[in-house]
């Protein structure tokens, strides 16, 4: 008669057979098409996953389509995934909004938690423009404009946890100004309002801002980032022309639902890596506003941790909470 293992030995069994299981089904992965999930159709988003998920298909021998999810503050999109089978068949294409979202707002998920990384797609910068007729040309002048009129400027805020709202918060806080928000609907509007002068600052996404700066409707300060960037050549960043420190980079990423196997996670890291590095993709993604990242599911995971760190700081700092 056999007798079962048991202790230390039945769980070194137990471990074993489930990692030959998970290799030997990343091994046929995938064997049907791949869903990755969007947020709205059009956005920066939706641009950037429809350059990666034509080439991941062709790579992975699968179709990768798009499936999109607008609505809820991108709630909706992330929810899909979270709840979806952890097989590597369901895939969320997202940025900020997937973590920043639980640190302003009640929702059903824990990015932490609920959220297993696959990898780093893109990383883009914001800009710091003004209103040609405000008399700056550098951060450190709209910092000492600002601080000889305090509450006088007003900011485009964009809607409450976009990305240029939480740049223009860490700006003020850093730089200790009172400038006032003024929300608007979207990035479009907060831009439109700063060109017909309703507004005198903005901190937008550099796609959104740059085409502006070049027709001279805007002047450009400085980049977010704590380097110099090619999606802005020639213009210095806003640390090092007044506010020593600030650093803002918006990273996108694939995220597969808590859960699945390692195995499979690893194959589509090493797959959008490859993509990542391929020169069409590459200028494709500079010419929507973003650069190719890549790195691994747990630099990906890092950096999730490390934004989430910084910018519940500041959203409890100041009370950022979603309208």
């Amino acid at each position: 008669m056999s007798v079962a293992p048991s202790g230390p030995r039945w769980y070194a069994v137990a471990c074993t057979a489930l990692l030959v299981a998970n290799t030997a089904y990343a091994q046929t992965f995938p064997a049907k098409p791949i869903r990755m999930i969007a947020p709205t159709a059009g956005g920066g988003v939706d641009f950037i996953a429809r350059v990666i998920a034509p080439a991941l298909g062709n790579l992975l021998g699968q179709q990768v389509l798009i499936d999109n999810r607008g609505g809820g503050s991108g709630v909706i999109a992330v929810e899909a995934v979270v709840n979806s089978k952890p097989d590597g068949y369901t895939l969320l294409c997202y940025g900020p909004p997937a973590w920043i979202n639980p640190l302003i707002r009640k929702v059903s998920y824990d990015p932490l938690r609920d959220l297993a990384p696959v990898g780093l797609m893109t990383r883009t910068a914001n800009l710091l423009v003004v209103h040609p007729a405000l008399p700056v040309k550098t951060a450190k002048e709209l910092i000492q404009l600002a601080k000889a009129k305090p509450g006088e400027l007003l900011d485009a805020g964009s809607d409450t946890g976009s990305s240029a709202h939480l740049a223009a918060e860490l700006f003020k806080s850093m730089a200790g100004v009172s400038i006032r928000r003024v929300p608007y609907k979207g990035a479009g509007a907060g831009i439109a309002g700063l060109i017909t002068g309703e507004v005198q600052i903005m901190i937008p996404v550099i796609s959104a801002a740059l085409p502006h700066v070049k027709s001279n409707r805007l002047r450009a300060l400085g980049v977010s980032t704590a380097r110099p960037t090619e999606l802005a050549p020639g213009i210095p960043t806003i640390a090092s022309t007044g506010l020593p420190g600030y650093d803002v980079e918006s990273q996108n990423a694939i995220l597969a639902p808590a859960g699945t196997p390692a195995a499979i996670v690893t194959r589509l890291n090493q797959a959008l890596n490859e993509v990542l590095n391929l020169p069409e993709v590459r200028q494709k993604l500079l010419v929507g506003g973003s650069e190719k990242s890549g790195g691994s599911p747990e630099q990906a995971g890092q950096t999730i941790k490390s934004e989430m760190a910084k910018w519940g700081k500041l959203v409890k700092e100041i009370g950022i909470r979603a309208e």
